[in-house]
């Protein structure tokens, strides 16, 4: 499990007893994400606002990266992601004057060429005109990208085209500025996005040819459609689609830890069942595993928690504060295989 802490650092934790493995120090500047590499579980990227996306090898004993992918030099990194087959990076900036830019890099050969600094393939600079918060590729196509913005543009792109403009396949309006975004439904024919100010956004791309309309659920405060019974909702993290349930669902939450998760569906969103006793500060990130159903979160009170069906609770560390110590608690905790169904409000 790679996390990325407030402390600029990355690090590598165990995936199921969470112990510590070790620590990867960035180049001064914040780090916006880390991601794992498709093929090789041993590499792992982190991009940086001083303009650079680093690879990292777990099996390496050296701290320093691998491969640098070097950005032009006004570039501040706030987002990226690679394609399902390593074989492309892509990174969004930060509006610099006017400008905002995809920059997008060859990724073969990572392990053949260590330490050496690789220039951008090129980029696209017409599609967004603000800040480019998120990017996702596709998980089975590794043509196809979506990027989100705060000028509340989502763009979907097919990089294989020989231009920006001919790669623009579709242009959805949030109408805010966008936090979050990925791919659902069967065959991931589906984009999702959720915004800043916790509004939810839901196309169906597959319907882009014909002559429905591709808003499958617009919603613009999700914290007054879904009723949370006392815990209230505060925010929404992100989304994840469930294979096996072909379904999408959205994972929220309190400024006490509390992490609830909700449903979609065409006619709405409702509450499916709330984690408690886990986090005692905002959640700010999630992973799913649907191999044994079991979910990591990463919160503000320098906690990383593994919620399994069943589990019995273990604390590995005593109580620690990341801004303090840089260590992270690291718990067990138990939830209930099937959550149990709440009335709607």
């Amino acid at each position: 499990v790679a996390v990325c802490c407030s402390s600029q650092s990355l690090r590598l934790y165990d995936r199921e007893s969470l112990r510590f493995l070790r620590e990867y120090r960035a180049r001064p500047g914040s780090l916006s994400g880390v991601r794992f590499a498709h093929t090789c579980d041993s590499l792992l990227f982190s991009a940086c606002s001083q303009g650079t996306v680093q690879c990292w090898d777990a099996r390496s004993a050296t701290q320093k990266p691998v491969q640098v992918f070097s950005g032009y030099p006004s570039n501040v990194f706030i987002s990226f992601d690679v394609s399902c087959t390593d074989l492309i990076v892509c990174a969004g900036t930060e509006k610099a004057e006017k400008d905002t830019f995809l920059v997008f890099w060859d990724a073969r050969g990572i392990t053949d060429c260590a330490s050496a600094t690789k220039e951008p393939l090129g980029v696209y600079s017409e599609s967004h005109n603000d800040d480019i918060t998120k990017i996702c590729f596709h998980p089975i196509e590794p043509n196809l990208v979506v990027s989100g913005s705060t000028d509340g543009l989502v763009n979907v792109f097919d990089i294989n085209k020989d231009n920006e403009d001919d790669a623009l396949i579709a242009t959805c309006n949030s109408d805010s500025s966008v936090s979050s975004l990925g791919w659902s439904g069967e065959d991931y024919k589906q984009i999702y996005c959720m915004t800043h100010d916790e509004g939810f956004c839901w196309w169906d791309m597959a319907q882009l040819d014909t002559e429905e309309p591709i808003t499958l659920l617009h919603i613009l405060d999700v914290r007054e459609s879904v009723c949370a019974e006392n815990h209230g909702l505060h925010y929404l993290v992100g989304g994840l689609y469930h294979e096996k349930a072909k379904k999408l669902f959205l994972v929220g939450g309190t400024s006490t830890g509390n992490i609830h998760l909700i449903s979609c569906g065409t006619d709405g969103l409702s509450l499916v069942g709330t984690l408690c006793g886990g986090h005692s500060a905002t959640v700010r990130s999630f992973c799913w595993s649907p191999t044994d159903e079991s979910l990591l979160t990463g919160g503000e009170d320098a906690q990383l928690l593994l919620w399994k069906p069943g589990a019995v609770e273990r604390s590995l560390t005593k109580k620690a504060s990341l801004k303090i110590s840089s260590s992270l608690q690291k718990r067990v905790r138990v939830h209930n295989t099937s959550l149990k169904s709440r009335k709607k409000c």
